[in-house]
């Protein structure tokens, strides 16, 4: 069940959007304290925040600033604020999506569905996960209990090639024609090299047998 937090702080608007979110299937969590609204975000971990720009004793924008410095966290505005220079800065600063109040009910679960698609597809495009460890396509590394390590444009292929095809064999021949469709010219030799590299990086954050040599075969995730 998604989860939807709502930061806002006119009691019956925000009663409204947690009914009307429930109806949907969605998990809605309502802030009530905003004395430090940053810390309930990290810790609820919502998959979408509805955010108002008027807020005791800060505003909405900065909020969202804020948030943007270490969350990828969708934000949509719902605010009374209608003019062009509002709805310009909320995407400035980091907002996905804006609607004025009073706001049309279809038209907010529409915008609603479609944000926490669009940063579904995000995640799932930028993120490959295989026992327990993640590889960052874009960032390009790869991270086992939150210690990293960086990963060359060659082994990022090779590792990513492998969660692609996790449980199976994969052979040099096929490693090496993946990585020549990707435009990395790569030989024997230097598939060696790289296995190995990729192996120390790997073994230096605690899963020094996650690719398995089968032998006369090839590798093994």
């Amino acid at each position: 069940m998604q989860k939807i937090m709502i930061i806002e702080d006119e009691p019956s608007v925000r009663e409204e959007l947690a009914s009307l979110l429930e109806q949907e299937g969605y998990l809605s969590v309502v802030v009530t304290d905003f004395t430090d609204i940053r810390k309930q975000v990290m810790e609820t971990a919502p998959n979408l925040i509805l955010l108002d720009m008027g807020l005791p004793g800060r505003d909405g924008l900065t909020l969202c600033a804020e948030l943007r410095r270490d969350s990828n966290i969708p934000i949509i505005f719902v605010t009374c604020r209608n003019s062009v220079g509002d709805e310009l800065q909320a995407f400035s600063m980091g907002g996905d999506d804006y609607i004025t109040k009073p706001y049309n009910i279809p038209l907010l679960l529409a915008r609603i569905k479609v944000v926490l698609r669009r940063s579904s597809g995000r995640k799932e495009a930028d993120i490959m996960e295989y026992g327990g460890m993640k590889l960052h396509l874009v960032k390009g590394i790869v991270s086992v209990d939150g210690n990293t390590a960086e990963l060359t444009r060659n082994e990022l292929q090779i590792l990513m090639y492998l969660i692609t095809h996790a449980g199976e064999i994969v052979s040099r021949s096929d490693l090496m024609d993946a990585l020549w469709d990707s435009g990395i010219y790569i030989d024997d030799n230097t598939l060696s090299v790289n296995m190995t590299r990729l192996r120390g990086k790997l073994a230096a954050l605690g899963r020094p047998d996650c690719i398995k040599t089968r032998r006369g075969m090839g590798y093994q995730l």
